[in-house]
């Protein structure tokens, strides 16, 4: 399986994910919209000893629209310490807030750059900085789920993906686990077959949607998760027991929070941040199934290592394509970053 197709499956399943999650019982899809759930859909985020593929977050609508009031951009840990805890009415920081168990000259910052993000009130009290919230930080996260996107999932691939999906169903900081592979049309697919844990869903992609090929198991994502921290390494005879070591469900109550605000900062989209649709050969290529960059030069779906300024076929917009309108919008590359701006806000309401 090439660089650029299993980029492009994976941008495939975040726009199944947004546009129809979560699967029916039938398993197939529902159809986009309802009002008693929000949906947000990111790719390559985690936490520093994992990294999924896809994040769908469930999200309480009222809470979700309440979020916007803190902003587009996502709040690291420390940003959420403070805006979570600050108080009703003017305070010393250090009174106001739990300790963190690390020098509180790191929360000072935090107060100082939530203030400056405008996201709390701050004043200064002689030599104390004073803080007071300015909106309660809402309660918009239902459940997060975890998607391993592989699409050609033969033997080897399932052998590398196991000890990794055993991580993820062990630790259970995601509610579900699911892994998606190209759908084969085979009676029964192929990854039913193949030794991954049970407790994880298997989704079956194709050019116009996907299917659920096996439903995950629920995770006990408020009870101590497990962490393998050493397997036995000495082939099929190694009877030695794994190492392992607990995670606090208060730890995984923070960084669940954590994994959705990253979510709501970045999205899947922001692979165009990194990429240059201000190539003239970069275009977006529309199908049924959703939009996928496209490479005029290449012939094909760059990833984003390919596409940057030291790739040998970049050529600038010429000049004359920005003055097809105002000068002001730019040419064709900066329509396209708006377009998927603009998509992005629509999942994020209030913004």
């Amino acid at each position: 399986m090439t660089a650029d197709t299993e980029f492009r499956f994976e941008l495939r399943v975040c726009q199944w994910a947004e546009r129809h999650w979560p699967p029916d019982e039938s398993g197939g899809a529902h159809a986009e919209g309802g009002d008693d759930l929000a949906v947000l859909v990111a790719r390559q985020i985690g936490t520093g000893r994992r990294r999924w593929d896809t994040v769908v977050v469930e999200c309480d609508p009222a809470g979700l629209a309440e979020r916007a009031n803190f902003g587009a951009a996502e709040l690291d840990s420390d940003l959420l310490h403070v805006v979570r805890n600050a108080p009703a009415d003017w305070e010393w920081y250090r009174d106001a807030l739990p300790d963190p168990g690390y020098p509180w000259q790191y929360v000072r910052e935090a107060v100082h750059r939530a203030a400056d993000r405008g996201v709390v009130e701050r004043r200064k009290r002689g030599n104390r900085v004073e803080l007071r919230r300015k909106w309660a930080y809402p309660d918009w996260v239902r459940r997060v789920v975890a998607i391993e996107n592989k699409p050609d999932l033969d033997a080897s691939a399932a052998r590398h993906l196991q000890p990794q999906v055993e991580h993820d169903v062990a630790m259970a900081l995601a509610d579900e686990v699911w892994v998606a592979t190209a759908a084969t049309g085979a009676s029964v697919e192929p990854a039913l077959l193949e030794d991954l844990p049970v407790e994880a869903g298997i989704l079956t992609v194709d050019g116009t949607g996907a299917s659920v090929a096996w439903y995950p198991t629920s995770l006990a994502v408020d009870d101590p998760g497990t962490r393998i921290t050493e397997r036995p390494d000495g082939g099929d005879r190694d009877a030695s027991a794994a190492r392992f070591e607990y995670a606090d469900p208060a730890w995984k109550a923070e960084k669940r929070l954590e994994l959705a605000e990253r979510a709501y900062g970045r999205g899947w989209r922001s692979y165009v941040d990194t990429m240059r649709p201000d190539c003239r050969h970069f275009q977006l290529d529309d199908e049924r199934s959703g939009i996928y960059p496209y490479c005029g030069a290449k012939e094909c779906s760059q990833t984003a290592a390919e596409c940057s300024g030291s790739c040998p076929a970049f050529e600038p917009e010429p000049p004359v394509w920005r003055t097809r309108g105002p000068p002001i919008e730019g040419g064709p590359g900066a329509q396209i970053k708006r377009l998927l701006d603009e998509q992005r806000e629509r999942r994020r309401p209030g913004l």
